[in-house]
């Protein structure tokens, strides 16, 4: 396989430095792309990344994945990011154990292949690297006109920085680009990856490497990923969409892809899977004849949920999800853990009631028009249940005043109620 070939069609080549096809042609290369390790858990926004890394490995290529530990350590020196906050050491490293393990999914960290992936951490090199050693090993070569000229620093200047630029972000692409000096020196490193924004970065790394040693270095980035309406692709109104499930449900997860625009899952299936040319025009031209059938949405989250959770978890969403919107039985509804049962039913009106009430027994007519007002009289609930019109737990309520106990509860705390179709109601015991 060709590398940027694949890239190409699969739309991940922003721009690239010339002469990077032709030493991929030639030898085997080592390339890497830089990581922040802000959180324990990488995010979706690192997927394009990631997937780059996944594709150059499957070219017979070696992929390194630098996680930032020294600007970790620095923080967001704007101020601007809540999420970039000053790391410890300790912390430090139990997020770059937990970003390799994610990772590992994606990459052969472990076998014998001579391309087999690694995971390095700039901290290591930068820890005791004194100031006056940076100054007149990186500082010297580099000449501040070049770094004024960058379009990172120009947008800052103009009018995005209300405070200015501090000299740490200045400074930043120095760090970055003795980063690719080292990689060079100590790994054979020859290509740095990373989106589109960061090119300036890279190519003061390989114009470090020109300067210092003579070396020849090169770059490519990806297009920074955007969704068809120009909202920002990965963020949603609660936040980030995790890989640790910790953090984001794979029932959520798998509902994130579901839910994307038609526009957006044709660009997305190319980016974020690694389904061959073929198959993905087949399945365009598919969706195409019938865009209510979701095919395509269907595969992209079948796919990434599988790569990024399993089979089981990606099995156990589907199931899930048909428990909103299909006729699913009350076996599926039971298998349901907690924080999938609470993601599946999130915005669905809900009631408290004390768990004593339940301990004695009670009517479920009492139970909710008094306790739980899902309706508003006995009247229409009587009426409601004689038309087969109530389920509870998704099975048929038969008797408006039938006794209810702990036992019905699921997961020993909710009972959801069931009007019509579509209207749902979830009832917790506390």
């Amino acid at each position: 396989m060709n590398f940027v070939e694949e890239l190409t069609w699969r739309g991940m080549v922003h721009t690239m430095m010339p002469g990077t096809e032709e030493i991929l042609s030639k030898e085997q290369v080592t390339a890497y792309v830089g990581i922040d390790p802000t959180a324990d858990s990488l995010h979706i926004g690192h997927l394009c990344g990631i997937m780059m890394l996944r594709h150059f490995q499957r070219c017979g290529h070696k992929p390194m994945a630098l996680i930032g530990g020294a600007t970790g350590m620095i923080g967001d020196p704007s101020g601007k990011s809540a999420e970039r906050n000053l790391l410890d050491e300790a912390t430090l490293r139990h997020n770059q154990e937990c970003i390799k393990k994610q990772l590992a999914k994606f990459l052969d960290f472990e076998s014998d292949i001579p391309n087999k992936a690694e995971l390095v951490n700039n901290y290591d090199w930068m820890k005791d690297f004194t100031f006056l050693d940076f100054a007149r090993e990186v500082g010297k070569h580099i000449t501040v006109n070049y770094m004024m000229a960058k379009d990172s620093v120009q947008k800052r200047l103009n009018g995005e920085a209300r405070d200015g630029l501090s000299f740490t972000e200045f400074t930043y692409q120095l760090l970055q680009g003795y980063d690719f000096l080292h990689l060079y020196e100590t790994k054979g490193c020859k290509l740095q990856m990373g989106g589109s924004d960061q090119w300036g970065n890279i190519t003061t790394g390989t114009e470090l490497i020109r300067r210092t040693v003579g070396g020849e270095a090169f770059a490519l980035t990806c297009p920074l990923i955007t969704k068809a309406d120009g909202g920002k692709f990965g963020k949603t109104e609660s936040g980030n969409i995790w890989l640790d499930p910790k953090y984001t449900s794979p029932y959520k997860f798998y509902q994130f892809w579901l839910n994307v625009s038609d526009e957006d899952a044709a660009k997305y299936i190319k980016i974020f899977t690694s389904i061959g040319k073929e198959e993905i025009d087949a399945l365009v031209e598919e969706h195409s004849q019938a865009p209510h059938l979701r095919i395509l949405q269907k595969r992209l989250a079948k796919e990434v949920t599988i790569m990024v959770h399993s089979e089981e978890d990606y099995n156990a969403a589907v199931e899930a999800s048909g428990i909103l919107f299909g006729n699913s039985t009350s076996d599926a509804l039971k298998k349901l853990d907690e924080d999938t049962l609470l993601a599946v039913f999130e915005g669905v009106p809900q009631f408290e009631i004390s768990r004593e009430l339940l301990s004695q027994g009670v009517k479920a007519v009492d139970l909710f028009v008094d306790n739980a007002p899902i309706f508003g009289s006995k009247g229409e609930m009587r009426k409601l249940v004689q038309g087969g019109g109530i389920s509870l737990n998704k099975e048929k309520l038969t008797a408006f005043d039938k006794e209810i106990t702990a036992v019905n509860l699921l997961d020993n705390k909710f009972l959801l109620v069931q009007k019509g179709k579509k209207n749902y109601y979830l009832v917790i015991a506390k």
